[in-house]
């Protein structure tokens, strides 16, 4: 295993990173939406309020607290109801506690000294945040793994580092004792995307796994979710899975294939008109969604839609605005498919078009593209041919790639023609 995975700890990860300022499940859908817009992997985490505030929390208490994570697709699809669409004023008042699913196992507090490996394996199984205090302050990168056990400080540790050759000191990483008890309830939130910009540094010490396509890594997942694009894309909603969050849109072939024109996931919706998107989800086809219908004449004999909401101070924020009358646009949901749009499946082109890698990309390339795009998966189509989806790749693929235990190694003995004998390793 990459001794990235044994030397390194999650305070080293947390660098940088903000005070975690929690989401409450009583607040509003459209204070939600503001929130996504900020959030990492699309989602926010969403709590239960304190019941004694004066009381000093435990992690078993914070932990209980924890309701679920809620992504852009969810309040998406919660808008799309009839009762939501037929007045959206109350539906974006609604309390978030109606719309998030929730599951306590998708976040875990975890110790700044907690192995990195040990963060991967708790990742791999489900857990797509961790909540790490900011009251241990650490500087750089951590000791050698021989200081550390089970995620303590090693009662010998300052000893055995004084009496190496390194330069490095013990007491630059440890827990710094002038953290004040206001420091006692802070903490700082990683997601799996924190861990993947963390890993891309680390690329070399990874060496030559990075550089091995995902298929020869099995890192493929074939069992995606899809819709056609003749039905509608609300069917998309029936059938969605956890993680990640993504329905492929794909044309079905006299072959039995698929090619894939489009998708209906989070990370398309992070940063959309929700309002229009919800409407769009609602009345539209998959094809219809993923490409828009603003520069189709023929699409233009849709009905207008009102988007209404109260005006005030941040009456334009993510297009929930002052009343007003409009066509869905392309353009209102994120996609852009160009100013001209050509008929056959070209019109599918354009923004709408779904983030791709072939079969024979590397693991690098595939984590550069997630990284890039901001999004939580790949889809991947074969070399040669022009869209057939294949499957996808999502954070939970390259987690369990990155950490897949090597070949086991053994020691044999070889007879040498000069005399003797000597060891070579066989995998």
């Amino acid at each position: 295993m990459a001794s990235v995975f044994l030397y390194h700890v999650v305070g080293d990860l947390t660098v940088g990173k903000p005070e975690m300022v929690e989401f409450y499940e009583t607040e509003t859908v459209e204070s939600a939406i503001r929130a996504i817009g900020e959030s990492t992997e699309c989602g926010i985490p969403v709590w239960k309020r304190k019941t004694h505030v004066s009381m000093i929390e435990t992690s078993e208490m914070r932990q209980q607290r924890f309701v679920g994570i809620l992504n852009s697709l969810d309040i998406v699809a919660f808008l799309a109801s009839t009762e939501c669409l037929e007045d959206q004023d109350k539906a974006i008042k609604t309390s978030v506690s109606q719309v998030v699913a929730p599951n306590a196992s998708l976040l875990k507090q975890v110790d700044p000294a907690t192995r990195l490996i040990d963060a991967l394996e708790m990742m791999k199984q489900g857990v797509r945040r961790l909540l790490v205090p900011k009251s241990m302050v650490w500087k750089g990168m951590s000791k050698r793994f021989s200081f550390l056990y089970n995620g303590k400080w090693l009662k010998n540790a300052e000893a055995s580092n004084n009496s190496s050759n390194n330069n490095l000191t013990i007491n630059t990483n440890r827990p710094s004792s002038s953290s004040g008890t206001s420091n006692r309830n802070k903490f700082c939130c990683l997601s799996r995307e924190d861990v993947i910009r963390f890993l891309i540094g680390c690329l070399g010490a990874l060496a030559p796994l990075p550089l091995s396509s995902i298929s020869s890594l099995g890192v493929i997942n074939p069992n995606y979710t899809s819709v056609e694009a003749s039905l509608p894309a609300f069917e998309a909603t029936r059938k969605l899975p956890g993680d990640p969050s993504e329905v492929a849109v794909v044309e079905l072939i006299p072959d039995g294939q698929c090619k894939i024109i489009g998708e209906i996931s989070a990370s398309r919706l992070w940063k959309c008109d929700y309002l229009a998107a919800a409407w769009a989800l609602a009345n539209l086809s998959g094809g219809q969604f993923v490409m828009g219908v603003e520069d189709n004449e023929a699409a233009r004999s849709l009905l207008d839609f009102a988007v209404n909401s109260a005006v005030g101070d941040e009456s334009t924020a993510n297009g929930i605005g002052s009343t007003r009358l409009r066509e869905f646009s392309s353009r209102s949901i994120g996609f852009n498919p160009g100013s001209s749009i050509r008929m056959g499946r070209s019109m599918y082109r354009g923004r709408s078009a779904p983030l791709t890698c072939k079969i024979t990309s590397s693991l690098a390339a595939v984590m550069a593209q997630m990284l890039s795009h901001r999004a939580t998966h790949v889809w991947v189509i074969e070399d040669d041919s022009d869209d057939i989806l294949v499957g996808v790749v999502g954070y939970a693929d390259i987690l369990a790639a990155v950490t897949k235990q090597p070949a086991s190694v053994t020691l044999t003995p070889v007879n040498r023609p000069e005399g003797g004998f000597a060891t070579e390793f066989q995998n």
